[in-house]
């Protein structure tokens, strides 16, 4: 089980001690307390930090020989580490991988490499209080330095990255099964073990989150099924509770498939319906709530509603672990992991489930699937943002772009789009200014996301805290998906040279406004994207769902929140300031 320990690095940073490292030369104790975070050794034995002092190395003749490895290491070397390194809880790294990191630094500053140990030393005198510890399964297994990742900027992720694709290659992810040592003795020969590639993925993660605490469930005044007591309540939320933190750990450990494992655990599944065998299984729990109990819960309503705000909160809190920042570069291993694991969520889940109410099933399987849809739709947005980040960072390309996008007509565009957007033709221009401005910037992939998320907040600003806010949303992420296929279609009529370049970058940052809608919106609800998502697939009957689609979309009669003819706000803006983007307050853009 992955447990997060937090290191005793002081301050909180990397720090690196010597022999007298402090003014008073008060040997090992005073190096780890009292340096400052960020310090680091040069040679000569002195130690320069911001906010530390120094003094020669020669105070303490014990400390000068635990630290003899230090003076060793070339400057060089030392703030090698600490650009690429630095500690964090619930992580770790192979040991072998940093050493064989350290060479290629050594091969490339033309060093003369230290040995192994003497390496590892000076990993322990440059992060503090690291740990080792020795992981995988038995007769494969590795020592790790626990509390250690490398930092995001690092150009040695992607060293790893295409290590590990490579490594990934030779074996479809899908086959490796992943079971804790405790949890299965016996592994089959098609069962092969990559827990030191897991150990390495982990730093893509944020492992640091905790599961939210859950609310008490309300019985809104409704009598309890017969049969049921009050401490029947408690204990299903205790079990559930203790049920959704073993998910958590497994998640973070990316063991996916203990998960349908988990679910049949709980919801005490057999598949041969003898009950003495069951009870044998699942003893415990049968122990602390019978199954017959579990299975009138399930049909209790305010049971009901708790299990899918719990289902909520827990899926979002497992897809900002999983993918804490959709731009941020993931190994397309793991992506595809993701994706393999989100493609089986249902049926697990469904199977598990067999002899459990349809009620409870029902709840179960639309967060699920919300969940999953989450889970895809994040991996493809990175998968793009990586595409895309290529051709932001070509000059070549974005010339070429800029060029074809000034031979566009787009008063033409704005002629054909306005009979279904409606866009002012002042904030159109706007918006086509700022684009070209933002390109010929050559703006990184960053950049971008934060320009758009400027067009979002801009647009959506009038209807802050307003009943309308979701439907203005929408309608703008309608009306932008159409806008931007009108400048595409003019595009591949002209036979535009970078018309790939453009689709590419379209589709990011179509994906991408739905994401921010989809966060905004969640905001406004006072919900989880997660809960927000998962209103989409409440309605099972086909009818249901067109009359309710219909119902979001449609506009008030009143004319009070939006207006027959366009997504006015209720008190329009004044159309003076030119300087910031939709200014007009106007959500039809």
């Amino acid at each position: 089980m992955f447990v997060a320990q937090p290191t005793t690095a002081a301050g909180g940073g990397a720090t690196v001690v010597t022999a007298g490292g402090t003014t008073n030369g008060a040997g090992e104790g005073a190096g780890t307390n009292g340096g400052a975070a960020g310090s680091y050794v040069i040679q000569g034995g002195y130690m320069l930090g911001s906010g530390g002092s120094s003094s020669s190395s020669g105070s303490a003749a014990g400390n000068s020989q635990n630290y003899s490895h230090t003076a060793r290491a070339s400057p060089a070397t030392v703030q090698w580490l600490l650009d690429n390194y630095e500690t964090a809880e619930g992580v770790s790294l192979p040991r072998s991988t940093l050493y064989c990191h350290y060479l290629l630094h050594c091969q490339e500053q033309k060093l003369e490499p230290v040995n192994a140990a003497s390496f590892g030393k000076l990993i322990r005198s440059v992060f503090m209080g690291l740990r080792t510890r020795r992981l995988g399964t038995r007769g494969n297994s590795k020592y790790h330095y626990y509390g250690l990742r490398i930092k995001a900027g690092s150009s040695l992720l992607r060293l790893m990255e295409d290590q590990q694709h490579l490594a990934m290659r030779q074996q479809p992810f899908s086959q490796k099964q992943r079971y804790p040592q405790k949890c299965l003795h016996i592994q089959g020969s098609g069962h092969v073990d990559i827990s030191t590639q897991v150990q390495q993925y982990q730093q893509f993660l944020d492992a640091s989150r905790a599961l939210p605490e859950f609310p008490e469930i309300d019985l809104q005044g409704k009598s309890l099924p017969e049969g049921i007591e009050l401490e029947h309540i408690k204990s299903f939320q205790l079990l559930y509770r203790e049920h959704c933190e073993a998910i958590l750990d497994v998640m973070v450990n990316l063991q996916f498939t203990l998960v349908e494992t988990l679910w049949k655990t709980f919801w005490r599944f057999s598949q041969s319906q003898a009950g003495d065998a069951t009870l044998a299984v699942h003893d415990e729990s049968e122990k602390r709530l019978p199954k017959s109990c579990l299975v009138l819960l399930c049909k209790y309503e305010p049971v009901l509603r708790w299990s899918r705000d719990c289902d909520n909160s827990l899926y979002q809190g497992l897809v900002e672990i999983l993918i804490p920042d959709v731009l941020r570069p993931i190994p397309s291993a793991l992506t595809q992991a993701i994706r393999n694991f989100a493609k089986s969520l249902e049926s697990w889940l469904t199977n598990a489930m067999m002899n459990i109410p349809e009620e409870m099933v029902r709840i179960k399987v639309t967060s699920a699937n919300a969940f999953a849809q989450t889970l895809r739709r994040y991996t493809s947005l990175n998968h793009l943002a990586q595409a895309a980040r290529a051709v932001l960072q070509n000059t070549a390309q974005i010339n070429q772009m800029l060029s074809d996008l000034n031979r566009v007509d787009f008063a033409n565009v704005q002629e054909q789009a306005s009979w279904v957007c409606r866009c002012e033709d002042r904030v159109v221009q706007r918006l086509e200014q700022d684009f070209k401005l933002t390109l010929q910037q050559q703006n990184s992939l960053e950049q971008w996301a934060a320009w758009l998320d400027g067009v979002v907040s801009q647009v959506l600003k009038p209807y802050q805290q307003s009943p309308a806010f979701p439907k203005a949303a929408k309608l703008f992420l309608l009306k932008w998906s159409f806008y931007s296929s009108m400048v595409i279609r003019d595009l591949t009529l002209r036979s535009a040279a970078s018309f790939g370049s453009f689709h590419l970058i379209r589709l990011l940052y179509d994906e991408y406004m739905y994401y921010l809608i989809e966060h905004r919106v969640a905001q406004a609800k006072g919900e989880t994207p997660i809960a927000v998502m998962g209103e989409v697939s409440t309605y099972t009957d086909p009818e249901m769902q067109i009359h309710s689609y219909n119902s979001e979309l449609s506009l008030p009669s009143d004319g009070a929140v939006l207006g027959e003819e366009s997504l006015e706000p209720p008190a329009k803006l004044a159309r003076t300031d030119q300087r910031v983007l939709f200014a007009t307050g106007s959500a039809d853009n």
